[in-house]
């Protein structure tokens, strides 16, 4: 044995006992488990995993105060930006894409991230039925976690989601802090550094009868018309889900020492109130770190509240929806002041979300190195609904996949084209993305590295 593996064996998890309880708690990534430069195990020469996040906000920004005025390498930050600063040679800023509604009526703060985060319109009162961006992710990155991926919002309601599987089928986003601590490092939290595994009997039972189903499944399905099928392929791709969760969970996990259990959180009551949405999303940005970081999965989604950013300051009754459309422009300034103001603030909590990847240190690098987090918008111009140069941001590189720094214009471009970059960069088997006028098969290959 390598007095690496000598070295891992002995020192991947420091054990203890509190208040009578044996606890451990993992190391993270030291020099000695890493390559030269950090980028891999040196055990087994595996590249750490690269990891996908989408960022959602409504109502857009404020059109000239986001975008950069020059393009490529070395732009200035622009003022709506200014909360990204530390990130600015780690981070690109695309401007001019839109969404193509071919004919189709739009849906307020619905067909901008629908276009964006779908590929696809839908037609006026009907449901898209097609995955999100983030599904298509995991499906690749994301089959050999516990959680295929993990949604979270701040504000207040498990609806405020834009990650979905189907046009009836959302995944739901966690609201509470409290709850997702208790989902990712509760009872059935398996330490990945942990020298012993032992399986859950309970996950053993519980695997053993949806595996007695499988063969009933399949008469039902031959004896259904087709609709019924339809709604029962639907409902066993969830229960598919399921199935893979426990398969993970009877599975030792892989090492990850960079995986630090975090300690319990407090959270703020839920609400629309935007300083209690920020500081329960600041408390989900450290946890979504920590779930990376302890492969417990490769894909997150953010919503930072509802499409309609219906959030609101405290001790005002005005909604930052509600100043989009009713606060007069400033004529000195030439945009609505209020309404801006939460622009800054979202910007911020953006920056909460980059700082916790950050501040996960892998060898001389980050988290955030390994990651790629998409942060949009549904709208350019919130006053007007505009779904015109739609802001959308990238942070991070995956582990040197992407070129960052720069500013990339596209001028009347469909979104689609951030979406099809972004997966093949993470290695999504696809050529082209999106439907009519939003179908592309030309990448922004500017930023691949």
């Amino acid at each position: 044995m390598s007095a690496i593996m000598r070295a891992a064996n002995r020192r991947t998890v420091l054990r203890g006992m509190m208040g009578g309880a044996a606890l451990s708690v993992g190391l993270p990534y030291l020099d000695i488990f890493l390559n030269s430069n950090g980028t891999a195990l040196a055990a087994t020469g595996a590249p750490l995993p690269t990891c996908f996040g989408s960022w959602f906000w409504g109502c857009g920004l404020t059109p000239g105060l986001w975008e950069p005025k020059t393009i490529g390498a070395n732009y200035e930050m622009s003022p709506e930006l200014m909360p990204l600063s530390a990130f600015k040679s780690q981070m690109n800023v695309y401007s001019g894409m839109k969404v193509f509604l071919d004919g189709k009526p739009p849906t307020p703060h619905q067909t901008g991230h629908q276009g964006a985060l779908l590929g696809h319109v839908p037609k006026g009162g009907t449901r898209p039925d097609y995955p999100s961006l983030d599904v298509l992710v995991s499906n690749t990155i994301g089959t050999k976690t516990r959680f295929r991926s993990i949604e979270v919002t701040g504000g207040g309601s498990p609806n405020q989601s834009v990650s979905r599987r189907s046009g009836s089928a959302l995944n739901p986003s966690e609201v509470s802090p409290t709850a997702l601590y208790t989902r990712l490092f509760g009872p059935d939290f398996k330490d990945p550094n942990a020298a012993e595994f032992v399986p859950d009997p309970k996950v053993m039972v519980r695997k053993s009868v949806l595996s007695s189903v499988s063969d009933e499944r399949a008469a039902l399905l031959k004896e259904l018309g087709a609709a019924d099928r339809a709604r029962l392929d639907e409902y066993f791709t969830s229960l598919r889900q399921l199935e893979h969760q426990l398969a993970v969970e009877l599975e030792k996990p892989a090492p990850m020492e960079a995986c630090l259990k975090p300690g319990a959180v407090e959270e703020s009551a839920p609400g629309l109130e935007i300083d209690a949405v920020v500081k329960n999303l600041k408390l989900f940005s450290g946890l979504l770190a920590h779930a990376l970081a302890c492969n417990q999965s490769r894909v997150f989604n953010v919503s930072f509240a509802d499409a309609t950013s219906s959030v609101r300051r405290g001790g005002e009754t005005a909604t930052h929806h509600i100043l989009t459309h009713e606060e007069a422009l400033d004529e000195e300034m030439g945009y609505q002041p209020r309404a801006q103001w939460f622009n800054e603030v979202i910007m911020a909590s953006l920056a909460d979300q980059a700082s916790a990847l950050a501040n996960v240190r892998e060898g001389d690098g980050s988290l955030l190195d390994r990651t790629i987090v998409l942060a949009s918008s549904e709208t350019g111009f919130a006053k007007v609904h505009s779904l015109e140069n739609i802001p959308m941001i990238t942070i991070g590189s995956g582990g040197g996949r992407m070129k960052t720094g720069l500013h990339v214009q596209a001028k009347g471009d469909p979104v689609t084209r951030v979406g099809l970059t972004l997966q093949q960069l993470l290695d999504v088997p696809v050529s082209s993305w999106g439907t009519e006028s939003m179908e592309t098969s030309k990448t922004l290959s500017e930023i691949v590295a």
